[in-house]
């Protein structure tokens, strides 16, 4: 992994890289929330809010900093590479309806806070995974960015919802953005380093430009798609 000058420019890119997926990748998380609470007395949803974001906050942090490291074992990389463009295509394939199936309202605050911090452990994977790639092997780097989207994910996520509705090109430039990052994953493993060797920066970044390129036009066609079925509907 390369290292990183504290806020030199590669610095700032990671970390606006950090937010923008953290943002467009748990912009679903306030619907979980919202279910979590809704069964509560209106004077402990906020509780059950407040305590259940910090639980994910934790524990994304906890898991965004192992994958980190881990993705510093030779081959971890090419998996997690591979797992990227997979994310990249379910970004702007998928509505996300299924994710929220099993999220049920809770009887009591515990088990609201209980079901959030759950909720959001198994649906954040992926992102996980994402920022990991994205800090390029800075552990602190994740736990600045995810501290950063996390209150913005809370208190604005409907808003990211309405965003992404009125303005779909942003999903797929979140795809673009996870598709050149997958590519720089897989072509610095071990694996496929010490083979192409010769990989000038040209052909690198001839990758990169690809991978975006497919993920972006990949969401556009998606889109028209889906918009003329809902039309001859």
């Amino acid at each position: 992994m390369e290292e990183m000058e504290l806020f030199s420019r590669v610095w700032f890119s990671a970390l606006l890289s950090i937010v923008f997926i953290d943002l467009l990748l748990a912009g679903d998380n306030a619907v979980v929330i919202g279910m979590a609470a809704s069964s509560l007395p209106e004077r402990l949803q906020k509780k059950a809010v407040i305590f259940g974001t910090i639980g994910a906050v934790a524990v994304r942090v906890i898991g965004g900093v192992f994958a980190v490291y881990l993705l510093q074992i030779p081959y971890v990389a090419l998996v997690g590479g591979l797992v990227l463009l997979w994310i990249a295509h379910k970004l702007v394939s998928d509505d996300g309806a299924a994710k929220h199936k099993g999220v049920a309202p809770a009887a009591n605050l515990a088990g609201a806070i209980r079901t959030i911090v759950i909720a959001d452990a198994a649906m954040g994977i992926d992102n996980v995974l994402a920022i990991a790639a994205a800090a390029r092997g800075d552990a602190s780097l994740v736990a600045l960015g995810v501290l950063i989207s996390i209150p913005m994910v809370m208190w604005g996520s409907f808003m990211v919802v309405s965003l992404l509705k009125r303005w779909p090109w942003l999903a797929w430039a979140g795809a673009a953005l996870l598709g050149y990052i997958a590519v720089s994953l897989i072509i610095k493993d071990p694996l496929i380093a010490d083979r192409f060797t010769d990989i000038s920066i040209f052909v690198s970044y001839a990758l990169y430009a690809l991978a975006a390129s497919f993920f972006f036009c990949y969401g556009w066609f998606n889109h028209r798609r889906r918009k003329d079925a809902a039309a001859d509907g």
